[in-house]
């Protein structure tokens, strides 16, 4: 099959999206190919329009596998997730958008404050994602798992040095620290989980004491960072774990030598256990095709696509009895936070504003 893709570039008069290869609405008939009858049974069974903010070309393999399994057409808007958020509440009620899914839980809880989710009621969804990864309403659920964690430059760093988050903030790491910026969706999570499970108060003298430390100021994104560590700029950084994955995985030799260079680490593996986050997804509150985005959601969560999201995307399968991919199982077991993830939007306002506070640019 062929996925209908059409990307947001730019915001117009009115808040009207520009899309490539089209200025039609995704509801529009999709330009597709099918063989042995597919194209029958897809008009038999409809479709669903998918705004998302993942921008990997691996995810091509989850639709189609779910347009050969059901018949459902898939027709992808790809964009920045504040970008899909304000389209969805541009088009109003006559939004197309069937379901919603973002790469971080502080853009679906700012989607779900907007009231552009609807309650699902899946007990498939329910059974297969833990409690504390989906909110209690069922306006989103996790799909996949992304862990925060320290890397390290091998020459400079031994493991024994590392320990927490927290520990980063010690004088002992002044000009040593590479992250990227606070407008980081990912850092503000990090810090919104903090605020949860530690108050506002201590936070912020850790985030205080962080910037204190900082080898430059922040830029880039996580890729970066580990270029950033590898290349002896800064000793330690934090990022996603599978930015490391994919550098491991890479066939360019430069990569290969960036990964070799740095080692990762759990943080706070004897305390509140490494930050974890979701990418995840709703049904949109006027989703014409919603029986079809239910289904959707409900394959994402099946043996079938988790494999995918764990050796296509190195990410961690949100079912707890699947496996991640080898090389990111190499990196370690370890001990995830059992934080409610639901915090991390709730409190993301004030992470934001303690950012400011401290200077974290």
């Amino acid at each position: 099959m062929k996925i209908t893709r059409r990307s947001i570039i730019g915001l117009c008069s009115g808040l009207a999206l520009l899309v490539v290869a089209s200025c039609s609405s995704p509801n529009e008939p999709a330009d597709t190919a099918s063989t042995d009858g597919a194209a029958e049974n897809t008009a038999d069974a409809g479709e669903i329009n998918l705004y998302s903010a993942r921008h990997y070309d691996t995810d091509d393999a989850l639709y189609n596998n779910f347009t050969e399994e059901t018949g459902i057409e898939v027709n992808l808007i790809e964009g920045d997730a504040d970008e899909l958020i304000e389209r969805i509440k541009s088009e109003g009620e006559n939004s197309p958008a069937d379901v919603l899914i973002t790469v971080d839980v502080g853009r679906l809880w700012r989607a779900q404050e907007e009231g552009l989710l609807q309650p699902v009621s899946s007990e498939t969804l329910e059974a297969a994602v833990p409690a504390n990864l989906r909110d209690p309403q069922g306006e989103w659920f996790g799909l996949s798992k992304r862990a925060r964690i320290i890397v390290y430059n091998k020459e400079n760093v031994q493991p024994e040095e590392l320990s927490t988050y927290e520990a980063l903030a010690e004088p002992e790491w002044k000009g040593r620290v590479c992250i990227r910026s606070s407008e980081n969706i990912y850092n503000q999570s990090l810090v919104a989980s903090k605020i949860e499970g530690k108050g506002e108060q201590e936070t912020e003298n850790w985030v205080k004491g962080l910037v204190d430390n900082f080898a430059r100021p922040p830029e880039g994104n996580d890729t970066a960072q580990i270029k950033a560590v590898a290349a002896g700029q800064c000793d330690v950084a934090i990022v996603n774990h599978y930015y490391v994955a994919r550098l491991k995985k890479s066939d360019a030799a430069e990569d290969q030598e960036v990964a070799e260079q740095v080692g990762v680490f759990f943080p706070n593996q004897s305390a509140d256990g490494t930050h974890v986050n979701i990418s995840g997804g709703g049904v949109v509150t006027n989703a014409p095709n919603q029986e079809n985005a239910v289904k959707f959601l409900e394959y994402l969560v099946t043996p079938e696509a988790q494999e995918i999201f764990a050796n296509q995307a190195n990410e961690y399968p949100v079912v707890t009895d699947m496996e991640p991919n080898p090389v990111v199982a190499d990196f370690s077991d370890f001990k995830e936070s059992e934080l409610d993830v639901v915090s991390y939007g709730e409190k993301n306002p004030e992470a934001v504003k303690l950012m400011d506070r401290a200077g974290w640019k």
